[in-house]
């Protein structure tokens, strides 16, 4: 296969709202360059995308997945990214290689929330970008009014490329505005150039003069032609495109019906005469802050963007070619492991299909298997020890005890969920020492299915998921003075241990132990042994929760010459130690962290209402960089936040995000408290 040089390679990633025909998209985009012999559908499970047995279950993407096709002897690498918000880490990973991003919209149904996040994500990546106006065949479809509303939604910038074409009433076809050109498709998608219909000129005339603006404003030359009044050419135009898609000066909008292929010809054209090459944008940021030049003559570099735990191909690693051209059998040093890896094999890939090459340019995505110690996020270059910026992933806070399904599975998950950490940075695992659960944390209730089946289907472990523990402490709120007195005599040597011991709140997070012992009524060798007993007894409280911040002062006891040793005072500690409890009115702790809330403006209300409920207290409130949204800040218990993240998004259809961190304890309310301890009661009884 012959090598593709960088200035013919075009890396596009499609977002959108889920079911707005991104998938549909790719598969007409593959069978009209001839890349497929048959167009792929969603509900049938036979998409080149969607090739996961996950995602045709359920019948939407949840994987970013790449595929290429060539269209005028140019090389698109086409990156269809999941429409829903639990894999939106999917999304930053295509978004960090992609060079250019179409956004899909639905004719009919018009703006979105996936719309609106999708246009925000590209944004946070600066990313030049498209819109796509799908399924405007729909009789119910509006492209007049689903142009207004981008126009007025995401700014100037967005003019329209392609209109629909309407002869007898009714869409046959679509116009394109710069060679004012109509196509007009027949039933199986082949279509054919005609004269632009009277019934579409005035549409023309109106959508064109839009354009023709956009375009004279990324030039002054072109500016004074066009208020002159004289001709802008062709290729003045799709020059003037390019510069402005670059630059952010022009958002072009196309429109099409992907099922039935039509618009897709007209896009496909635009995407090779005037979407970005990698090299457009001269420089890559790097880790530390700074911008490295683009050469694509240079030192290879790659960047791996994201890892797929296959159980029969092993861990295969996806990258980008930033730097000159990468070689088979090329021997590479990984920058953040310090480690060498050898690219025995290269690939290209197309859906679930890999092919073979000897080299890849500068800007081109391949894959490469086994590499023993790469992952998502890593740089490998072959001198120059440096980094490219890493993928920022959202935190994941829906968690889950995950509990294995019978013995087997449970000598196996260990393994098996370090593999799936691998290959979604958006999952969270710990094992909690305090509830002794394994906790599984996603981006929602359906992640973490998807998650479960995955760990089942790849490497046949089964899990269940339960709700977690929360890690409640305990803490004394009065002074006490106690006794503790161990005696015991079975014939021969006995036991005996006596202490005296005042205990009160401490101000250190676990046991304050002083002596004040006068006269040697207990003997200092057994200092310790006191000190280890309340340190052991202090694992559980009244409620079977280890207690904190206790001080306790030895100042008096008795001992005896031939009975009294270690064991004996650790177990009068002890016994000290329950005393105390019965009498310092213990409360329990949970845990409680700052909470910002980022949320549109008109529902912050409503989330200010809901988090009284949740027994949060706002702090205040600041205005968030996203225009129209601003940031409650709160302190909430970790206990009320447990299934936020579905309750925040169904509050704000997804709009939505919130940020938590634990930051210390605060006693429970005495009901709720009560409520607890019989619960524990009820489950150790």
């Amino acid at each position: 296969m012959a090598v593709v040089e960088t200035k013919k390679i075009r890396n596009v990633a499609l977002l959108g709202h889920g079911g707005c025909g991104k998938t549909a998209l790719s598969e007409a985009i593959l069978y009209i360059t001839g890349a497929t012999d048959r167009i792929g559908k969603v509900p049938d499970g036979n998409t080149v995308s969607d090739y996961d047995a996950e995602e045709i279950k359920r019948g939407f993407s949840i994987s970013a997945s790449l595929m290429n096709t060539t269209w005028k002897d140019t090389k698109i690498n086409i990156i269809d990214t999941p429409g829903y918000l639990d894999f939106v880490g999917e999304t930053a990973q295509a978004l960090r290689v992609a060079d250019s991003a179409i956004i899909v919209v639905d004719g009919k149904a018009g703006i979105e929330v996936g719309t609106e996040l999708a246009w925000g994500y590209v944004e946070d990546a600066g990313l030049p970008r498209a819109f796509f106006i799908n399924k405007f065949d729909d009789n119910e479809a509006r492209f007049a009014r689903v142009l207004d509303s981008l126009h007025e939604s995401f700014g100037k910038h967005i003019c329209p490329i392609t209109i629909p074409m309407i002869k007898d009433g009714e869409v046959k076809g679509c116009i394109d505005l710069i060679d004012q050109s109509a196509h007009v498709f027949d039933a199986n998608g082949r279509h054919s150039v005609e004269i632009i219909p009277e019934e579409s000129m005035e549409a023309v005339e109106k959508y064109r003069d839009m354009l023709m603006e956009a375009v004279a404003s990324t030039d002054e030359d072109l500016m004074m032609k066009y208020f002159e009044g004289e001709e802008i050419t062709y290729m003045e135009a799709i020059n003037a495109v390019h510069e402005g898609i670059i630059h952010g000066d022009i958002v072009p909008v196309f429109c099409g019906a992907a099922t039935k292929l039509w618009g897709v010809w007209t896009l496909l054209d635009k995407i090779t005469e005037s979407f970005p090459r990698h090299t457009a944008k001269k420089t890559e940021m790097l880790a530390d802050g700074d911008d490295m030049e683009i050469n694509p003559d240079g030192e290879p570099a790659l960047f791996v963007f994201k890892t797929v735990a296959d159980p029969f191909v092993g861990k295969m690693s996806f990258f980008k070619v930033m730097n000159g051209t990468v070689k088979r059998d090329m021997l590479m040093r990984n920058n953040t492991t310090g480690d060498n890896e050898k690219l025995a094999h290269i690939y290209t890939v197309f859906g679930k299909k890999q092919t073979e090459v000897d080299e890849l340019a500068c800007g081109d995505i391949g894959m490469v298997a086994k590499l023993t110690a790469t992952n998502t996020n890593d740089t490998l270059t072959w001198n120059k020890e440096f980094s490219y910026a890493p993928i920022t992933f959202p935190n994941s806070y829906y968690v889950k005890a995950m509990i294995p399904a019978s013995a087997k599975d449970e000598g196996k998950i260990s393994q098996s969920i370090v593999k799936m950490l691998e290959e979604d940075l958006t999952v969270g695992y710990e094992n909690n020492p305090e509830t002794k659960q394994m906790l599984v944390s996603g981006l929602g209730d359906m992640h973490l299915a998807v998650l479960s089946a995955k760990l089942k289907n790849r490497f046949g472990v089964s899990v269940i998921f339960d709700t977690p523990k929360i890690a409640y402490r305990e803490k004394i709120t009065k002074k006490v003075d106690v006794e503790g007195k161990h005696k015991k005599q079975n014939g021969g040597s006995g036991q005996y241990g006596h202490v005296k011991i005042r205990f009160a709140p401490g101000e250190d997070e676990g046991l304050t132990f002083s002596v004040s012992v006068v006269g040697g009524t207990v003997p200092k060798n057994f200092y310790p042994a006191v000190e280890k007993g309340l340190q052991d007894a202090m694992a559980k409280g009244v409620a079977g929760f280890p207690l904190v911040q206790l001080a306790a002062d030895l100042y008096d006891g008795s001992y005896h010459d031939v009975d009294s040793d270690e064991i004996s005072f650790k177990t009068a500690a002890n016994i000290a130690y329950k005393k105390c409890l019965e009498l310092a009115a213990p409360v329990l702790l949970e845990p409680v962290g700052n909470l910002d809330i980022t949320v549109p403006d008109s529902i912050v209300g409503d989330v200010m209402g809901d988090l009284n409920k949740r027994r949060g207290a706002v702090m205040g409130m600041d205005p968030a960089q996203k225009k129209g949204y601003t940031t409650v800040k709160a302190l909430a218990p970790k206990a009320e936040i447990m299934e936020y993240p579905i309750i925040l998004r169904a509050m704000t259809q997804g709009r939505g995000s919130f940020e938590y961190e634990v930051t210390g304890y605060d006693v429970v309310p005495a009901n709720i408290a009560q409520k607890i301890v019989e619960n524990y009661k009820k489950e150790n009884a």
